[in-house]
């Protein structure tokens, strides 16, 4: 039986697997005030999300982020797959960081010290945009 994926695609979906499977991992026990902190950013720039109280935000953000990140190592997983979920998830991280104020230099898309944790969410994207590409390469051969 052949696995659906191809031996490129390993590091890069080790890579962000891990590190997204630990940031979801890291936010199951957070405090309220870490929750409220991370919901009053997330509204702010997506006011949909306002709905929501800050503990369930932080719990299904928690519960996305191991999701993906467990599609993402999970080699069952097609390629083509995880990397719609990881340019989703990434898009909305990238959408943050261009939206909120403070994380870019005046006039343009150079983060400022407070935006680099944000602006390094491109990356995500990248990848994420690669795989889908590739899977949707590798359909029409």
């Amino acid at each position: 039986m052949r696995l659906p994926v191809e031996l490129r695609h390993v590091a890069p979906r080790l890579a962000t697997g891990a590190f997204i499977l630990n940031s979801g991992l890291s936010k199951r026990g957070a405090d309220e005030q870490t929750a409220a902190m991370m919901h009053g950013m997330a509204k702010n720039t997506y006011p949909f999300l306002g709905s929501l109280q800050p503990t369930t935000f932080l719990r299904l953000l928690s519960a996305g982020e191991i999701t993906l990140g467990a599609a993402l190592l999970l080699p069952v997983v097609p390629t083509a797959v995880a990397g719609i979920g990881l340019t989703a998830f990434s898009a909305a991280l990238v959408g943050l960081y261009l939206r909120t104020p403070g994380m870019r230099e005046e006039g343009s898309l150079r983060p400022t010290q407070e935006g680099t944790a944000l602006a390094k969410d491109t990356w995500m994207l990248g990848i994420g945009v690669g795989f889908v590409v590739d899977g949707a390469r590798r359909r029409a051969c």
